[in-house]
């Protein structure tokens, strides 16, 4: 899909990697330029064999070369490295690329057609715009945490970093969308994304309801906001999810678990007025569901078409057979070294080709150097 854009890499951590990441599966020749010492995200473990899993899973499909950007030989490199691309992508704190001297004037002079591409705790403007920033703050000043864990308890991060992956994929987004911009009529938007705004964004739910109507968003657990029952049950052995969208749902749904009694109950026979009696509805549903094994229930279940899942542990979930059967796990190509396993990328081809393993730190510098007509620097 990308083959022939070349994307110069100079993320660190994940907010940034992980969408170069994804521009790499996509085919562009993702350059990750690193620092004296790499990505600090290669110290982070857990380790295999002396390799960071964290920093192989999030940076394959990449070539590596290190450059200090403060010496002058390195930045000539650099320069003609910026030369070749079709796209630089930051995620230093706003600032940071000035003070290097490729702030977008400068990236601009040494390549006009360059897409400059940044991802920031709060982006290049606003009052905040320089405050440093990780998954934790964005998943905190946004609100999320604050609807995030069980009903009446206390702010719960997410459990994993959605703050970093969501500003992720906002900006491959953008990024692809400022190459067609580019191509379509030669302009070369410049993409500024924040963590914090794509926290907000993902919030469209809780932040509607609160513009529009003074509701205040609380934790409520498992359930869905306006839809009952739309949430958690434990069964016998393990638990489960249903999600009742409607009313000719409801009625299946009680013929599937013996409770006829319910479908005409004034109280829960239509969808606002189970909503409104949640709290009277989950105690009856949760003494049924606790009296038969999770498999029973999800059989019977899905025999009734009512949308339900088991809620599966991390080793449940990546054994599934759907998994294997859509190629969700990638083992990636590995000269030396050990095997690594990890989630595919949902996009494009899966199966057809295999991905790059990370590369080792300045792995590809002699590579790259005579691409770029420098081998002899």
């Amino acid at each position: 899909m990308l083959e022939g854009i070349r994307i110069v890499d100079l993320t660190i951590h994940l907010a940034g990697p992980y969408c170069t990441w994804l521009l790499g599966h996509l085919g562009a020749d993702v350059i990750k330029v690193e620092r004296p010492g790499g990505d600090p995200a290669r110290a982070t473990g857990p380790h295999l064999e002396g390799e960071s899993v964290y920093f192989a899973s999030i940076n394959r499909n990449k070539r590596s070369i290190v450059l200090d950007l403060k010496a002058k030989q390195d930045r000539t490199v650099f320069e003609t490295l910026i030369g070749s691309a079709d796209a630089l992508v930051e995620n230093f704190r706003p600032g940071v690329m000035a003070k290097l001297g490729f702030d977008a004037d400068a990236l601009k002079r040494l390549n006009p057609d360059l897409v400059f591409a940044s991802v920031s705790g709060f982006g290049q403007t606003g009052p905040l715009h320089d405050r440093p920033a990780f998954d934790v703050i964005a998943q905190a000043m946004s609100g999320l945490m604050s609807i995030t864990g069980p009903e009446g308890g206390p702010p719960v991060r997410a459990g994993m970093s959605i703050g970093d992956i969501a500003a992720s994929l906002f900006a491959a987004t953008g990024i692809v969308s400022a190459l067609l911009a580019r191509a379509r009529d030669g302009r070369v938007p410049r993409v500024d994304v924040a963590m914090l705004d794509c926290q907000m964004a993902l919030l469209e739910n809780a932040v509607a309801r609160h513009m529009n109507t003074g509701d205040e968003p609380r934790p409520i657990g498992t359930r869905h906001p306006s839809v009952t029952p739309f949430q958690a049950f434990s069964a016998a052995d393990g638990d489960l999810v249903i999600a009742v969208d409607g009313d000719a749902t409801w009625q299946r749904l009680c013929d599937a678990i013996d409770a006829p009694h319910l479908k005409d109950d004034p109280r829960f026979n239509e969808l606002r007025t189970r909503h409104a009696n949640h709290s009277a509805l989950e105690p009856l549903l949760a003494a049924i569901f606790c009296s038969r094994t999770r498999d029973a229930w999800l059989d019977r279940l899905l025999a009734a078409d009512v949308p339900c899942g088991p809620i599966n542990r991390i080793a449940e979930a990546v054994g599934q057979d759907q998994i294997a059967a859509r190629q969700m796990i990638s083992e990636p190509a590995q000269s030396d070294g050990p095997q690594m396993r990890f989630a595919a990328s949902p996009l494009g081809m899966r199966g057809a080709k295999e991905e790059r393993a990370a590369p080792r730190l300045d792995e590809h510098r002699l590579e790259l150097l005579e691409e770029l007509g420098l081998a002899n620097v």
